[in-house]
C-alpha cells in the first residue's frame, strides 16, 4: 500500500520547526533526517550538509519539512484539524500553536509562527454540523468566535 505523506515546504526552517510541533503534540514521532549534497547545489542552493528534510509523525499523520527556500509560502488554503473532545485540549492546542509568533483567526482558526495554518475544532461541532437541525445554531454561535468554546457547543 503506498502512503500519505503530508510535505511542509520550509526557507530553512524545516528541523526547527519539527521540533517545535515536537514540543507541541505529546505523541510525536521524530523519524529521518537527510542532508543536502554538495551535487545540484546550483539549483538548490542550499550548503552541502545543511538539513534537507526531517520526517516526522503527529496524531498518526506523517510529515515531511523541507527546506525548499523561499519560493513558496503556506497559505489557508491548506490547514491542518485539530478535533478536540475538552474545553481544557482546545485550550492547550491554542494556546502552543499561538505563541511566539502564532495568530489567531476567526472561527477556530489560527496560524503557527511559521505560518502554518490550524483549525483547533471541538469533535462536538462537526456532530453539530451534521444534523440539519442544529446546524443553523452551531454555524451561528461559531461566527462569532476566535477560539472555539465547547460550552457554547453543547448547549445547543
Amino acid at each position: 500500500m503506498p502512503n500519505l505523506v503530508n510535505c511542509l515546504w520550509f526557507d530553512d526552517q524545516a528541523e526547527e520547526a519539527a521540533l517545535f510541533y515536537a514540543s507541541v503534540f505529546k505523541n510525536f514521532k521524530a523519524g529521518a533526517i537527510t542532508y543536502y549534497p554538495d551535487e545540484g547545489r546550483d539549483i538548490h542552493g542550499k550548503p552541502a550538509g545543511s538539513v534537507m528534510t526531517f520526517e516526522f509523525e503527529v496524531l498518526g499523520q506523517k510529515f515531511i519539512a523541507l527546506n525548499g527556500g523561499p519560493s513558496h509560502k503556506f497559505n489557508e488554503a491548506v490547514s491542518f484539524q485539530i478535533l478536540c473532545d475538552t474545553q481544557g485540549e482546545i485550550d492547550y492546542f491554542w494556546d502552543k500553536l499561538t505563541k511566539d509568533g502564532g495568530a489567531p483567526g476567526p472561527c477556530g482558526w489560527l496560524k503557527d509562527k511559521y505560518g502554518i495554518s490550524w483549525q483547533v475544532v471541538p469533535s462536538l461541532l462537526l456532530k453539530l454540523f451534521r444534523d440539519p437541525a442544529k446546524a443553523p445554531d452551531a454555524m451561528k454561535a461559531m461566527l462569532k468566535m476566535t477560539k472555539l468554546e465547547l460550552a457554547a457547543f453543547s448547549r445547543l
